[in-house]
């Protein structure tokens, strides 16, 4: 009797139980963020980086995690999304961390500093090199939470109204570049200014501006930027891979339940991915029908990169005494680099350079 007492009891529970679970899934409440983005719509691999993080977000949770994602300038201009999310204005911004320079420096390694790694060697350093963790107590200072939601690769190093083709010409310039690297070509002699996506076509078409950089081919092209200058240079050294980031206010992370910032985290390293591997594959027609439409490719002539990166050692020397939070990340990011850098020339190298260069499989 005892036996089958306790049989019925555990049935019943059981029952219970399979009741009581997919209610709770149910009971969970909706919860519905807003992200506000440094991007304009138009820019549907930038734009359409925040609003992959919302899609997957949403996939992810079956709808119960709603994010929607506002172009620049829809509740704040594209280089206040720091402000915005640190202000709880919204629960979390996709946006360049570079662009709050001006702020600390070290923002800059959230981004990409001049002479840094590519794109993979961000990736590793930010996922398996101390870099988000060395980032937290900047961004925590700001009351915000970081995750990688992206990166460009290497960028171009924009378009000019005239040849480089000594330091001299850059002399006077006044350059529409983001982030920290303004002040490595001030030190060149260029006059550099911040816009935000939108701003820079009609600030280079009115001469505002004289040469203005934004990412590459195929963002270019959309933006008009060879309709008004005609001279493209590359590479953009200050840009070797830079990451593109969500922030997400602090204390809205803290309220959102574990499966849900697993969600979102998952959604910010898919995009990551999805954003290289879009650029990759557009940017290459892109640059094709600029060159056929009249666009002059050029290279940055050696001596132009040689100062620029001595430029960039003597800046970064002055920011550990300026920024502390500047002085704790740099030495471990150069170490790491470093690293990288000595890895990369072993098999990559060697690897591109004969591929890239090689006739005979041009021939097949």
């Amino acid at each position: 009797m005892k036996r089958r007492s306790f049989l019925k009891k555990a049935v019943a529970g059981l029952a219970v139980g399979s009741v009581a679970a997919p209610a709770i899934v149910h009971a969970q409440q909706n919860i519905t963020w807003r992200m506000a983005t440094s991007w304009p719509k138009s820019l549907d691999t930038l734009f359409g980086g925040a609003e992959n993080v919302a899609k997957r977000v949403g996939e992810i949770t079956d709808g119960k995690f709603q994010i929607r994602a506002f172009a620049a300038g829809e509740i704040v201009p594209g280089l206040q999304v720091l402000d915005a999310v640190q202000a709880g204005t919204v629960e979390c911004g996709h946006t360049a961390p570079y662009y709050y320079f001006g702020k600390d420096p070290a923002f800059a390694f959230g981004t990409a500093i001049c002479f840094g790694g590519n794109a993979r060697q961000q990736a590793a350093w930010w996922l398996f090199g101390g870099g988000r963790e060395i980032m937290a107590p900047l961004f925590k200072d700001y009351g915000c939470v970081s995750f990688q939601a992206g990166n460009t690769n290497c960028q171009m190093g924009g378009w000019w109204r005239k040849e480089i083709k000594t330091v001299a010409d850059l002399k006077g310039v006044k350059f529409r570049i983001g982030g920290f690297a303004g002040l490595i070509m001030q030190k060149l002699g260029v006059v550099p200014t911040q816009l935000a996506a939108p701003d820079i076509y009609p600030a280079l078409e009115k001469g505002t501006v004289d040469a203005a950089e934004w990412v590459g081919p195929y963002d270019d092209e959309k933006l008009g930027f060879n309709k008004v200058a005609k001279y493209y240079y590359y590479p953009g050294f200050w840009e070797g891979g830079p990451m593109v980031g969500c922030l997400v206010n602090e204390k809205k992370w803290a309220e959102l339940p574990k499966h849900f910032q697993a969600a979102f985290e998952t959604a910010c390293n898919e995009t990551t991915t999805w954003m290289q591997a879009k650029y990759d594959a557009v940017n290459p027609p892109a640059l094709r029908r600029l060159v056929a439409a009249g666009t002059q490719l050029r290279p940055f002539p050696r001596a132009v990169l040689e100062a620029a990166e001595k430029a960039s050692y003597e800046i970064y020397a002055e920011m550990m005494t300026k920024s502390p939070h500047w002085a704790r990340i740099y030495p471990e990011w150069k170490k790491f680099r470093d690293e990288q850098f000595l890895w990369f020339r072993v098999a990559e190298q060697a690897y591109d350079n004969y591929t890239f260069n090689s006739k005979i499989g041009q021939k097949g």
